[in-house]
């Protein structure tokens, strides 16, 4: 473009340059462009393509010639022009409408169209029947738009293919008309070898609604017609009904005359056409055949048929899904109650419907030979065994129990382990008698490990319930619960294979199974139902639905904007016992809810047959299960049903809140519902036109509930582990004299306390204990009145990694130990009065306070004071507090050491001189209340395991459970926690709507960077957004949490007789802030083989070259390796030598060196040139690296993955089982 100005003298003449070339139109490309616009079709292209397509190039006309502007409606023409046959009809009706759609209304009702037409199978018909079909399709679209369609407000009056005309107005006409265009004259006329005399002939028409003729001669006796009808042709041409009446056809094949009644006369009508409907209406069958069409008074069936639909008013339909939804409440079949009623025998439905045995059930025609694919998938049989003589006489008189892999039952308890049964059997034992109002007397099991425990049978003695077992190999003696597992198996694989749903739901289908068999009479229970055995009510099974079938949940106003919709479609997932609606799941986004505006449309399914079949019934039972194998489940039954050989089931007990799917899932891009009906977030008005497949690790509907800790004392209160561990912390405060029960001063408010609950559990997440704390709510407090200053004993992590680094160089033992209610032992220097705790108040004086002698946790001076406590102690011990660590305490005795490091309450004791440390822990257990732990282990949510080698230090449990909080547990892995060379951005992207969830991830993600190094870079710069996080943002933690998945057992290694000095990496990354331009400093410290101290963290001002960026990150590490020296001093490990500091860039060197001020250096702070006073100091020594080996490189930037494993190889982090784990070689 320079080249035509270059000789221009002033701006003018370089514009009128640009003028002369590009003012004239492109006519050579305006021509082509109107010529593709003249020829364009849409062929192949979807509806949404064509239509961009058609207006892209509208555009460019428009843009390359402003003067011919193409309006909106010659694109509609246009577009109309191109059209597919199959759309002829449609757009023919939509052109009678009074208003006419805009162009994106066009567009949008076409969309719909051809996602109908998808929904009807799909399948295009070609050739010879191609406009015969184009005719039926178009009908059974007119039908919808006349009687159904959203822009017709008045209500139509008739249900026939005619409608009542009112003096002829314009809308007094229905849509359900007969289709005879010139198309279809010329299609009948190829069909045929011979042709078709349209004067005499008569065709036979399944899209017509009544005998219909233009020959008034073709009539016996003309009547007049009076009715207001008219007739309607696909090009919405009117025609008027004159005359009504029989007539005689003869057909040309054979001489048999047929009479026909009620026969229209419509003049202009060229065909003579004979409705289908009506013959059938009249008792008529229709057969067509390939080249024949024949109608018989009577017709016996012998072969199964391949396809099968239903009639909708005077059309016959193979898909239900094609009409509107809520028409399958007007079909209910014996077919649809048979699966509504988890796929009953048809003889046990035919006994229920004949003596109305259910509220709710209709009177229904049943043929008990019905042959139903999904019982066949599902159900096996196999011959009985003799029946047991004996039966109980009244409810959990004989209890049968036993533990099925992945099924749930009656009353339904979640084990990730047997061993878990004895507690399971306890809850399940409060929960029936006090339902029941019954004793439990005897248990009935197999001889599993589960039920042989000490434990378990010390209980059932307790509470007087015989045990009786099983003999060996034979459970055919506990049948019972043995049938109730085959036979919610089989129940279940009838509805996952009935409507091919997929796999995952299985918990859902076997809770609705349990749900649905409750209510069903047993014939061994006289055929009452357990349900209304156990509670002497008649079930109502009115709103029951067929499991997995298609579904619309309304999204409430308030929850949508205007052009939203108003809709999800989801599938039906089962029944919710804490609310009065139903459960549905939308398998795109996996979002869950309860609702009880529901349309349901029962004869569909989300999944087709030929898209996804699951595997056979046997092959499916094991996957399941074998995916589902680490999970069991307890399952318990009523003795009412002991007899019964289906072995059917009493009430379902599920625990509330079992979906738990919800802002953790992956964002939904069409808006969704969240979990319940009044959590369904907006949606966007903006649709992707991908195709959207269900994500099973993040629509995981099957989730295992666990026992969760209880908020309130009213939930506490009906757990009996709770209440002892409450019992035993009010025991425990009364013993140390914490309060004086006293009464209320007129003048003081007392403070009020609360109970705080948790479930210690082990690594492998079963419980160890429960555990209750009184805590008073002290941010009622005031400063200066009732407390004046604070501190918490808290002792930094790093030096918890110097301590397991000498610990691994030096072969110390590590103890832990843990002071039960450590706050209690402090005293109070200020009066303090507190509420009298909930469920303990005195009975003599239940208005009366408590006047707190001794500390309680929540108070503001609480830890202080179990500092002062404890320090005052071990000082007296003859240890010292470390100036560099006030929770860290040391005894030097004859160059042996005892060291004691205080977190709260938790104390880890380690050193070599072994007599000291075991008189340490003598004094405290006399002192405090101490809990002897043992070797070290675990220690805030970290994992110290002995080694061969040394000391691994990991964070697996804690980063199982963040994945599986975050439902990320079965996500795809990846190799690097960042991208490599991402540059984040403030600004891009799309807001979250919560941005609670992105804080929490990132400050979980926090955490794990205690013994995780490898992601501190990619997890400090996603806490830079957690104010205003975006969409990408979200995205990039997530790929944190998938490298997580990749490293669940990766952690930190110390070995042992390596050279135990201090050696230090720093770098930096020169302006990588993409939003400030600041540039990121890393460094890290090793003590030996494993690193102990690293920090990646932004500059808090810009630099403004790469030496100063290097400069401030080598300050920063000279101020580390300074606390590290003092840390290392007070462990009596002098460090008489310089520390090592390693630098890749040159300049830093020179500059750290050279005490000179340099022009380009004199506005560097001066606190920096901290690093210049140490290395002349001869504390550290700054030395050159090759860029290659700098691994603090890791803690500055995103790399790719070779230089990042290699990195963090030199780390120290390496894979659990390359630790070689004592116990586990």
């Amino acid at each position: 473009m320079l080249e035509h100005i270059r000789d221009a003298k002033t701006p003018k003449e370089a514009w009128d340059t640009f003028v002369t070339l590009f003012s004239k139109r492109n006519d050579t490309k305006l021509q082509l462009l109107e010529n593709e616009l003249l020829s364009m079709a849409q062929r192949d292209m979807a509806v949404a393509q064509y239509f961009h397509k058609v207006k892209s190039i509208c555009r460019e006309i428009s843009e390359l010639d402003p003067t011919a502007a193409i309006g909106e409606a010659r694109i509609k023409r246009i577009i109309v022009h191109g059209l597919r046959p199959e759309y002829r009809g449609f757009v023919a009706a939509v052109q009678g409408w009074p208003t006419q759609p805009s162009l994106v209304e066009f567009e949008n009702l076409l969309a719909g169209q051809e996602a109908m037409a998808k929904q009807m199978g799909g399948v295009s018909l070609k050739g010879e029947e191609e406009a015969k079909a184009e005719a039926l399709f178009n009908d059974i679209l007119m039908r919808h738009m006349a009687k159904d369609c959203w822009t017709k407000k008045k209500p139509v009056e008739s249900n026939t293919a005619t409608s009542c005309s009112k003096e002829n107005s314009e809308d007094g006409w229905d849509a359900e008309a007969l289709f005879a265009t010139e198309e279809e004259e010329l299609a009948l006329t190829v069909t045929t070898p011979e042709r078709i005399d349209y004067k005499n002939d008569w065709i036979v028409d399944s899209g017509c609604s009544n005998h219909m003729t233009g020959d008034k001669q073709k009539l016996q006796n003309l009547s007049e017609y009076n009715g207001g009808r008219v007739v309607v042709t696909a090009d919405n041409s009117r025609l008027p009904i004159t005359h009504i009446d029989k007539t005689i056809v003869t057909p040309r094949y054979n001489t048999n005359q047929v009479q026909l009644q009620d026969v229209y006369h419509v003049p202009g009508m060229k065909k003579n056409l004979l409705s289908v409907a009506q013959l059938t209406s009249s008792g008529h069958y229709v057969l067509f055949g390939p080249q024949d069409v024949k109608v018989y008074r009577d017709v016996k069936i012998t072969e199964t048929p391949t396809m099968e639909g239903r009639r909708l008013e005077s059309i016959y339909v193979m898909s239900a899904e094609s009409a509107y939804v809520d028409r399958t409440r007007k079909n209910e079949t014996s077919d649809l109650w048979h699966m509504r009623l988890g796929h009953v025998s048809y003889s046990k439905l035919s006994v229920m419907v004949k003596k109305s045995m259910l509220k709710g059930l209709p009177q229904l025609d049943v043929r008990t030979d019905t042959v139903c694919a999904g019982c066949q998938y599902g159900k096996a049989h196999q011959l009985p065994y003799d029946e047991s003589k004996f039966k109980a006489k009244e409810p959990l008189e004989l209890v049968h129990s036993d533990v099925f892999g992945p099924v749930k039952y009656v009353w339904v308890f979640f084990m990730k382990e047997k061993s878990d049964n004895f507690s399971k059997f306890k809850e399940f034992r409060d929960s029936a008698e006090g339902e029941v109002g019954k004793k439990i007397c005897c248990l009935r099991t197999d001889n599993g490990g589960e039920y042989r425990s000490n434990e378990f049978s010390q209980y059932l003695r307790e509470c007087r319930i015989r045990h009786q077992y099983t003999c060996a190999n034979t459970p055919q003696q506990n049948g019972v619960a043995e049938r109730k597992n085959r036979h919610l198996a089989e129940i279940c694989r009838s509805m996952l294979h009935a409507k091919n749903v997929s796999g995952r739901f299985w918990a859902e289908a076997m809770r609705t199974a349990a749900f649905v068999i409750n209510r069903l009479p047993q014939p061994r229970l006289g055929f009452v139902s357990p349900f209304e055995k156990l509670w002497n009510i008649k079930p109502t099974v009115s709103y029951f639905r067929v499991f997995g079938c298609v579904c619309y949940v309304f999204v409430p106003d308030h929850l949508r904007s205007k052009f939203d919709k108003k809709a999800v479609r989801c599938i039906f997932v089962g029944y919710d016992n804490q609310r009065k609606g139903w459960k549905c799941c939308d398998p795109i986004s996996g979002r869950c809810y309860t609702s009880r505006n529901v349309v349901f449309d029962e004869a569909s399914s989300w999944w087709s047959s030929e898209k996804e079949v699951l595997p056979d019934s046997r092959e499916f039972g094991d996957k399941l299960q074998q995916k589902m194998g680490e999970h069991d489940v307890q399952l318990q039954t009523s003795s009412d049903e002991s007899e019964d050989p289906n072995g059917d089931d009493v009430e379902q007990r599920v625990t509330q809140n079992p979906w738990q799917i919800g802002v953790y899932q992956q964002p939904n891009e069409e808006g969704g519902p969240s979990e319940t009906e009044e959590s369904i977030p907006q949606s966007q008005l903006r649709r992707s036109t991908r195709i959207r497949r269900p994500n099973p690790k993040y629509a995981n509907a099957a989730i295992i509930e666990e026992a969760t800790e209880p908020e309130t004392f009213e939930e506490a209160s009906k757990s009996s582990e709770l209440m002892t561990a409450m019992k035993e912390e009010i025991d425990a405060l009364q013993q140390n004299q914490t309060w004086d029960i006293v009464p209320k001063i007129k003048d003081v408010k007392p403070i009020s306390c609360k109970w705080v609950y948790k479930i210690k559990r082990r690594p492998d997440g079963s419980i160890e204990r429960y555990k209750a704390r009184l805590v008073a709510r002290g941010f009622s407090q005031q400063y200066g009145l009732d407390y004046d200053e604070t501190f918490s004993p808290v002792a930094k992590l790093t030096t918890v990694r110097v301590l397991l680094a000498l610990a691994a160089n030096k072969d110390w033992n590590l103890w832990q130990m843990d002071v039960k209610n450590a706050f209690l032992h402090g005293e109070l220097d200020r009066e303090i009065y507190m509420t009298q705790p909930m469920g303990f108040q005195s009975q003599d004086h239940p208005e009366y306070v408590c006047k707190l002698r001794k500390a309680l946790y929540g108070l503001k001076q609480a830890p202080r004071a179990w500092y002062g406590k404890i320090a005052e102690f071990l000082t007296k011990s003859g240890y010292s507090v470390t100036p560099a660590d006030s929770s860290l305490f040391v005894k030097a005795n004859e160059g042996k050491l005892a060291i004691v490091l205080v977190y709260v309450d938790d104390l880890i004791i380690a050193g070599d001189d072994e007599a000291e440390i075991l008189q340490t822990k003598e004094n405290l257990s006399v002192r405090f209340q101490m809990k002897e732990l043992g070797q070290l282990k675990h220690f805030l949510g970290l994992e110290v395991d002995r080694t061969h080698e040394g000391i691994f230090l990991c964070q697996q449990k804690y980063a199982k459970d963040l994945l599986k909080r975050f439902g990320m547990l079965e996500c795809k892995s990846t190799s690097t926690p960042m991208e490599p060379n991402i540059k984040m951005c403030a600004h891009e992207g799309k807001d979250l709507e919560d941005a609670t969830m992105y804080r929490q991830l990132v400050g979980s993600l926090i955490y794990l960077t205690l013994t995780r190094p490898d992601i501190s870079y990619a997890v400090g710069v996603m806490s830079r957004y957690m104010q205003n996080p975006k969409k990408p943002h979200l995205e990039a933690v997530r790929r944190i949490l998938r490298y997580v998945k990749n490293t669940i057992d990766y952690g930190l290694l110390y070995k042992k007789g390596e050279d135990c000095k201090l050696v230090g990496y720093c770098d930096a990354d020169y302006a990588g802030d993409h939003d400030t331009r600041r540039s990121t400093t890393g460094y890290v410290f090793k003590l030996g083989s494993g690193i102990i101290s690293w920090c990646s963290k932004r500059q808090p001002t810009i630099s403004l070259s790469t030496t100063e960026a290097e400069y401030r990150a080598a300050a920063m590490a000279a101020q580390e390796s300074t606390w590290l020296i003092q840390l290392m001093n007070n462990l009596h490990q002098p460090v008489d030598y310089a520390i090592s500091l390693y630098c890749d860039n040159q300049s830093t060197i020179r500059l750290a060196e050279n005490p000179v001020f340099h022009a380009r250096t004199k506005h560097v702070e001066v606190h920096y040139h901290f690093v210049r006073e140490k290395v002349l100091q001869e504390e550290i020594e700054m030395r050159q690296i090759k860029t290659d080996e700098q691994i603090a490189d890791l803690f500055t930037k995103s790399l790719s993955v070779g230089k990042f494993e290699h990195f963090r190889r030199q780390h120290g982090v390496i894979q659990r089982m390359e630790a070689n784990i004592e116990g586990e070689c």
